[in-house]
């Protein structure tokens, strides 16, 4: 299979309603006191109801979450990376960052002329994973809440996938934003 080849037809898959899982939208309420930096990292912020932070979070949380319509969610969530991401933070051409990570994509096939095909497929995947609800918590701190999703691309040295993961931030009003390419599971 190509890099052309894998691009789908749709935006999104067709999802049976049994796929669908309900959304919320996270509501920071401070009832006239000043609240945590993390609670209000969260305000406004979309998440399918399975996999959500935690309410309350801290003894005296008084945040809430409000149903969020999945039409609203498929509409108007949003996916995005910089292109530095790829080139010269994944391939590392200089060799500043010593992750090694250019070296799983390399084996895969892949060279830093590949990195917008990359920027591209990774945000078109991680938007869909994020509107079906198929990510993952990561960790919640100050500066919000970060979660994984699992990108499947194909070789290019051989037949067949190479499956990973990403890490993302979640901001207001559905957008997430890729913080890595290749993230620790």
């Amino acid at each position: 299979m190509s890099i052309n080849d894998y691009n789908y037809s749709n935006k999104f898959r067709k999802m049976s309603s049994d796929a669908i899982q309900p959304w919320v939208e996270w509501k920071h309420i401070t009832m006239g006191k000043t609240h945590c930096p993390t609670c209000l990292r969260l305000d406004k912020c979309w998440f399918s109801k399975s996999d959500m932070p935690a309410l309350p979070q801290h003894k005296y949380c008084h945040c809430t979450t409000l149903p969020k319509s999945f039409l609203t969610i498929q509409k108007q969530a949003t996916a995005n990376s910089t292109y530095s991401k790829y080139n010269p933070y994944l391939f590392d051409p200089k060799n500043e960052y010593k992750h090694g990570k250019d070296k799983l994509f390399n084996l895969w096939g892949y060279t830093i002329e590949d990195s917008q095909w990359l920027k591209t497929e990774i945000e078109r995947q991680g938007l869909e994973k994020y509107v079906a609800g198929q990510y993952k918590l990561n960790w919640l701190d100050y500066n919000g809440q970060r979660i994984n999703i699992i990108i499947k691309i194909p070789r290019r040295d051989k037949s067949g996938e190479a499956t990973f993961t990403t890490g993302w931030m979640v901001y207001p009003n559905g957008k997430i934003q890729l913080i890595t390419p290749y993230a620790d599971d």
